[in-house]
């Protein structure tokens, strides 16, 4: 993949002038130009594909602070030239940012990094989206279309690709936030790309702990805290007994109700679609060390709570 070409640039003529109406004829030097020869940065074909990827749960008034760098993920193109791993392979990309301390040009601070994640899959990883945080009693798994959210196939300006790439896209305008309820826009920033694997156990169906919300006055507490601190009064310890056991009891049969789930979804599957399974792959890729933006040192192999690990990270 080159960076620069070497070209000829032939002078620039203004429109042709009626020979009938020109009284003066041209000099030697208008008659002959001598072409000169300079270097110019030519744009790698692929090189905007990460600015097309919507960066998933990335506040939005931090999304500027994102693209104020000129991130380089020649990884990620090198990926699907001739010889890559992803060539001639059905992509899905989403992306997504990760806080790191960084320092650039001697100014130390905190920096949202872009993260860009591959899926080779014959079909959409998924058409869902998670919405979770530790702010919420709940999590929310929901159609993604909901939140504007949908696999669009990607077309690079110049040279047609051997790969198909389809990237989540959102088409949620940012000037139109203003509209929203205050609610809805801090579900943007809760979300997470989702993923079910039938073969792999959720995490949740393996957990023991169960995370309750117990509404005090004059805030709700999660009950360990509640507990360690010894807030509550005698009468609402009967209450809290009672909250904990029936929290406990709708954990337990969630959980029932997952695995049950997954072993019908594992009986109806055809051959196919368990291979495809089977095979699916992810890659996250960081951005490469660049003049133009912050050194990414910090590393990590987990994807998010949903996707678990890559099978690679770069």
């Amino acid at each position: 993949m080159r960076n620069a070409t070497k070209r000829k640039i032939e002078p620039q003529h203004g429109p042709q002038q009626n020979k009938k109406h020109s009284t003066k004829p041209p000099s030697r030097s208008q008659a002959n130009p001598k072409p000169h020869e300079e270097y110019l940065d030519e744009k790698r074909n692929l090189e905007d594909l990460w600015r097309e990827v919507f960066l998933v749960g990335t506040e939005w008034d931090q999304l500027d602070s994102v693209y104020q760098y000129k991130w380089n993920f020649s990884n990620l193109e090198n990926a699907f030239e001739d010889g890559g791993f992803l060539h001639g392979k059905r992509v899905y990309l989403f992306g997504c940012t990760e806080p790191q301390q960084a320092c650039f040009k001697d100014v130390e601070k905190v920096i949202f990094v872009p993260i860009i994640v591959a899926v080779v899959s014959p079909f959409p990883p998924s058409d869902k989206i998670g919405i979770t945080s530790v702010q919420r009693e709940n999590e929310e798994i929901i159609p993604m279309k909901q939140m504007k959210m949908d696999w669009i196939p990607y077309m690079p300006s110049k040279d047609r690709l051997k790969s198909q790439i389809f990237i989540l896209s959102c088409t949620q305008r940012r000037a139109a936030l203003k509209h929203l309820k205050l609610e809805q826009v801090k579900k943007y920033e809760y979300c997470l790309p989702y993923f079910y694997h039938p073969f792999k156990e959720d995490e949740l169906e393996q957990s023991t702990e169960v995370q309750i919300l117990f509404p005090t006055e004059p805030k709700p507490e999660f009950t360990n805290a509640v507990i360690q601190d010894e807030e509550l009064s005698a009468d609402q310890k009967d209450a809290f007994k009672e909250f904990v056991k029936e929290r406990v009891r709708e954990a337990k049969k969630a959980n029932k109700e997952a695995r049950e789930a997954r072993r019908k979804a594992i009986e109806e599957m055809s051959e196919e679609t368990k291979a495809a399974f089977e095979n699916i792959r992810f890659y996250k890729f960081y951005p490469v060390q660049s003049p133009d933006a912050p050194d990414v040192s910090k590393k990590c192999e987990v994807i998010n709570r949903y996707y678990g690990k890559a099978h690679e990270y770069l």
